[in-house]
């Protein structure tokens, strides 16, 4: 073969191969581009001590629909969320609240429990116990995922309490709830927090 042939032959195949290689090359950073925005995004924090509690509408056991903004400049609210009606636990944390409520109700202060459950199990749980409050059903979750109450699994809030003053600002969130002595410790909160008496 004609040498002259050859190697302009060899040269516009090095040429096409160099040109291949090059253009994967350049095309990586262009997929590696494309894959970042794909990496889940953190998710965003609950609120915290200071914040404004946004408003909420829920129904209770008593057969009422409450939201926070009825008790704006009336009184402070306390909402004691659990996990599950009917379960050990919740059982412990709700009688406790029941047991102190005279002394809980010497303040300017509505006392709810709240969990993602239904309103008729939370009825059943509340006829139970004989609770002297009421409890609230957020069947849809909406409100735990706003104030970052619900677990990370998003089936079940966290046994999470919050004290909100009679202006909407959150005051108080207990993240290490003792079940048993759970309204003694509300009640003394509610004291070191300042919140009035009636």
């Amino acid at each position: 073969m004609n040498r002259n042939l050859l190697s302009a032959r060899l040269t516009r195949t090095g040429f096409i191969s160099t040109a291949l290689l090059a253009g994967t090359v350049l095309a990586l950073p262009a997929v590696v581009t494309a894959v970042r925005p794909a990496v889940a995004q953190e998710a965003p924090a609950g609120l915290k001590v200071g914040d404004a509690a946004p408003d909420f509408k829920l129904v209770g056991t008593d057969g009422k629909t409450y939201t926070l903004g009825q008790f704006k400049g009336k009184s402070a609210v306390v909402i004691a969320w659990y996990p599950k009606a009917l379960t050990g636990g919740c059982t412990k944390e709700c009688a406790s609240l029941r047991d102190v409520m005279d002394k809980l109700s010497t303040y300017k202060v509505q006392v709810f429990g709240a969990s993602v459950d239904t309103v008729e199990l939370n009825k059943q749980f509340t006829d139970q116990l004989k609770l002297n409050y009421p409890l609230l059903s957020d069947t849809d979750k909406s409100y735990a995922k706003t104030l970052g109450v619900l677990n990370p699994a998003g089936t079940v809030a966290q046994r999470w309490t919050y004290i909100i003053d009679d202006q909407g600002v959150i005051r108080e969130i207990d993240k290490k709830v003792a079940t048993a002595t759970h309204g003694a410790d509300v009640a003394a909160k509610l004291e070191t927090l300042g919140i009035p008496k009636k």
